[in-house]
């Protein structure tokens, strides 16, 4: 019995015009809540965060249908190259099945 799929997109970021670190995190924040917002996902940076000019974000998406799950990861793939704040730099997709059963199934079946 498949558990599901996770899928990931991690996004090095450059941010042309950011001119400080709060100017980064301003633009962090922004992208953050609109990826949440529109594709209901999990965000974080997860490095870079003492340059003011570059960020890498990682965005993570649950699901029961693998094909469903590639296309969401597209279009947050989507939402990131088309900011005009940020210019993506480099990119790494993964879509994977979560197998097995949970342990609090085990001995129910």
């Amino acid at each position: 019995m498949g558990a599901g799929y996770v899928g990931t997109v991690s996004a090095d970021l450059h941010l042309p015009v950011s001119g400080s670190l709060k100017d980064k995190r301003r633009e962090l924040r922004r992208l953050i809540a609109r990826l949440r917002d529109h594709h209901r996902c999990a965000v974080s940076e997860v490095d870079f965060h003492d340059l003011w000019q570059r960020a890498r974000v990682t965005v993570a998406l649950v699901g029961s249908d693998a094909r469903e799950l590639g296309a969401q990861l597209e279009a947050v793939s989507r939402s990131l190259h088309t900011d005009v704040a940020f210019v993506v730099v480099d990119e790494l997709r993964d879509l994977r099945p979560v197998e097995g059963t949970p342990r609090y199934l085990e001995g129910l079946t």
